[in-house]
Formats: C-alpha cells, structure tokens, sequence
C-alpha cells in the first residue's frame, strides 16, 4: 500500500456531498439503481463527531424507506432536537407476539483526511472493489443492509413477516450512547415496539467465518489524584505526591501484565480479562521553557480506561481499586466513572446465552448456516456497543455484521468494506430477517 497522501475531494464530490445532505429526496433515491450506489451515498453523509449531520441521514434513510411498500417511519428526540432517533417498522401479521429490533447507530467517529488514501466522506469506489469510506465497517453498512434485504423480501419475493420487524437509527453511539439508545430503551414508546430480540453491531472477521458476540465489557474511567508536601528538587522524603502515584501505578500496571499474560499465553480472550491502560498523567509545574525541575508538586493525577467482562463483580474490583491500587493511607483519591449499566434490572450479568436455552440463537444460527455461512465460537466484545443497554431490560441481544475475510479497521485510517462482502451481507440478512420474523415461538425447525 502506498504512503498516504492528504487528499481533497474534486469538485463534483463536494457538490454531491453537499447536495446529500441538504436534500436527498425520492427521486434521488429512485435514480440510485444498485445497492452500492446507495451505501456509498449514504457513507457520503458526514455523521462524525463532533458535528454529525444526523439531520441528512434520517432524510436519507427515510427516503429510502418510503420507497418499500408497508415500512412504516417515525423520528424520536429523547434529549435535543439535534439528535434525532429514526425507527422503521414492517409491521408482522401477528403483531401480538414478541417484535425483532435490528440496530445500526448513525454517527461515526473523526476521520483525519490527511492520514487517508481516499476522502473519507468521498465513499471511493477503487479498481479491487473496496469502498473507503469513515463508517463503512463502523457501521453504516449494516444500516444500510438491513434496508436493502427487507427490500428484497416484500418487492422481489412478497414475503409478509409474522412477527413485526423494526430498525432503530439511533445518535450518540460513538460517545457512550446515553443521549441515544440509553433513553430509547427507557422511554414509552420503546415498551410499546413488545421487542424480544434485538441484533446490534459486531465486527468484521479475517477469516471465512462469521463473528457474533454475546456480552460486551463494560467500561470504566478511573482517575487517581496524589498529594504530598512539595520539596525542593533535591530533597529525598517518603510520601510525596509523585511517590504516592507511582506506587500506584506500579502495582496497576502489574494487574496489567498478569491479565495480559493470559491472553499472550492463549488462556483466554483478550476481552475476557480486565484491560487497565493509561491514558493520562498530569503532573509538574509548568514554566515557560517546559516545567519546573527543582521543584517537587504537591497533586498528581493519572487516568486509566478499565474494561471489565461480564464475569466480573464489580464491588470486588472497586475494593481492588480502594485497598490496592488507590489506599487513602498513600494520600490518594479516586473517582470511578461507570460509562453504563453492569447489571440487568435483575442483577444479572450482562450475557445473552448462545446454546438451547434460547431459542433466538438457534434460530439465528440456522439462518446463518441457511445463507451458506459459518458462525465462529461466540466472543464477548472487547469494546462496547448500544446491546448493553438491551441486555439491561433483560432482552436477549447478539452483536453481528456479516463481514469475513475483512481486516478489521474501525475508528482506523483507511477504513474499506469490500462491494462484494457488502452484497453478501445483504444475502445473509435476508435469511436472517425471514428466519427470526417468522419464528412463531413453538418450533425452531419450522423456521428453517
């Protein structure tokens, strides 16, 4: 791959662009022929923080949808009028059983145009057949492959679901989700939807097989603050501020090492183990060539991205944090931030079961094999996604984005998905919907 190069779009890319995001109406829509066509234009609509145009990506997607007979739409705003949340209904025959909820967030993260081959608001389209586009794995393709494959089921084949299928298009994923899909799922209007399962984002696979997760960690932002008596440079006394924190950072980056050992030694999965890394240390005394050398400070603080499992008890791992990693004996504080929910209202780890016990996850999985694809052994997320907020009101919810043989490059420069992996997800999709919208709760086989 050859060097990146910093990239402006030609003229009549920004023209298209901007003529996307003001006004994407029907007849746009219906003078897009192919499925490629309408990711790509989808992808040119700039959803990245910290400015999403989330505006022209509901226009979008509504214009879309009111080209397939039946789909039903409604924009929510939860917090502002800013951050719309677009939900798509087909609706089923027996809408007293149990709904289907496929999600796909809106907004993307940053890209820098510099450090890429391609605009990434461009959606360029190269010879190989890969589309670079910010949001294209992450995960505006599964937006845009749920559309097209219910599309294909009630234009092409007439098929009629049993149970009513919705699609949320939800804001604020990329930054926690909270003024998204966490008021989505404690408001009225998500109680009505009746949801019994729900299919999220996943990532891509590098081989020929299907990722699908299960759980996701949970995560947490911890900022340990040290103070002391600040001394001159040269003096040698116990307890000082810079002392204190990096006791503290010793015996954290020791929880570290032993919890990466496990996964460099294959006994387990790099999400399955708690991930404690530094992100910031703020200390010194600032002078105008730099700091100040011959002082000693009197606060330090340093901040840490914890992720725990769903195996994890988490009052066990705030004495960890209290006793051994921040002893206010030391003169240390702490501050947990928890970036969301640990337990469902019952208590219960965040975990959607994968085995007989439930009945969505054979049904899913058939439909995986119907689509001539194969499921790897299901992973927890070592990131996280808007799933954890289904998972707390209880409803069985799995990650998945039907891409294989694909490197995995969300949130990287260069982001692509291949056309040809993009079209069959959309196959994989169609049988997915069909199975688990026609599964009237009493016998999997029929389903199949």
């Amino acid at each position: 791959m050859s060097k990146p190069r910093r990239y402006l779009p030609p003229i009549s890319v920004v023209i298209l662009i901007l003529s996307l995001s003001l006004s994407p109406t029907l007849s746009v829509i219906h003078q897009e022929s192919d499925p490629i066509s309408r990711f790509r234009n989808y992808l040119r609509i700039n959803t990245a923080h910290p400015t999403p145009d989330y505006a022209a990506a509901v226009n979008y997607l509504t214009a879309f949808a009111a080209t397939i007979p039946t789909l039903q739409t409604r924009t929510f705003y939860f917090t502002t009028p800013d951050k719309p949340l677009l939900l798509i209904t087909w609706p089923g025959s027996n809408p007293s059983l149990p709904a289907v909820l496929f999600n796909s967030h809106l907004d993307s993260v940053p890209a820098e145009p510099s450090k890429w081959l391609h605009y990434p608001f461009a959606a360029h389209l190269s010879d190989d057949g890969k589309i670079y586009a910010r949001g294209a794995q992450d995960d505006k393709c599964i937006g845009m492959q749920y559309l097209e494959a219910i599309k294909e089921l009630k234009t092409k084949l007439g098929y009629t679901p049993l149970r009513t299928v919705h699609i949320s298009y939800v804001p604020e994923e990329e930054v926690g989700g909270f003024d998204g899909m966490a008021k989505f799922v404690e408001s009225k209007e998500f109680k009505e939807l009746n949801v019994g399962f729900v299919l999220d984002e996943g990532q891509a696979s590098v081989n020929d097989e299907f990722r699908v997760f299960y759980a996701d960690r949970s995560p947490w932002n911890l900022v340990i603050k040290a103070t002391g008596v600040p001394g001159h440079g040269s003096r040698m006394y116990d307890n000082s501020a810079m002392e204190n924190l990096m006791k503290s950072v010793e015996v954290i980056m020791k929880f570290r090492e032993n919890n990466f050992d496990l996964v460099k030694a294959g006994w387990a999965a790099n999400s399955e183990v708690i991930s404690v890394n530094p992100v910031f240390l703020k200390a010194g005394i600032p002078s105008p060539s730099g700091f100040v050398m011959n002082m000693q400070p009197s606060e330090v603080e340093a901040g840490f991205d914890v992720r725990l499992p769903p195996t994890v008890d988490p009052d066990l791992m705030r004495r960890r944090i209290a006793e051994e990693w921040a002893p206010a004996w030391r003169n240390l504080t702490y501050e947990i931030t928890e970036k969301g929910p640990l337990r469902d209202y019952m208590g219960r780890p965040l975990v959607t079961a994968t085995n007989d016990s439930n009945p969505w996850w054979t049904v899913f999985k058939l439909a995986i094999e119907a689509a001539g694809g194969k499921l790897a052994k299901p992973e927890i997320l070592s990131s996280t996604t808007d799933a954890r907020f289904m998972r707390q009101m209880g409803i069985p919810t799995l990650g998945f984005s039907p891409m294989k043989n694909t490197p995995i490059l969300l949130h990287d420069h260069n982001e692509f998905l291949k056309d040809s992996v993009y079209l069959n997800g959309i196959k994989v999709y169609e049988h997915i919907i069909r199975s688990l919208s026609s599964y009237d709760g009493a016998s999997v086989s029929e389903t199949k």
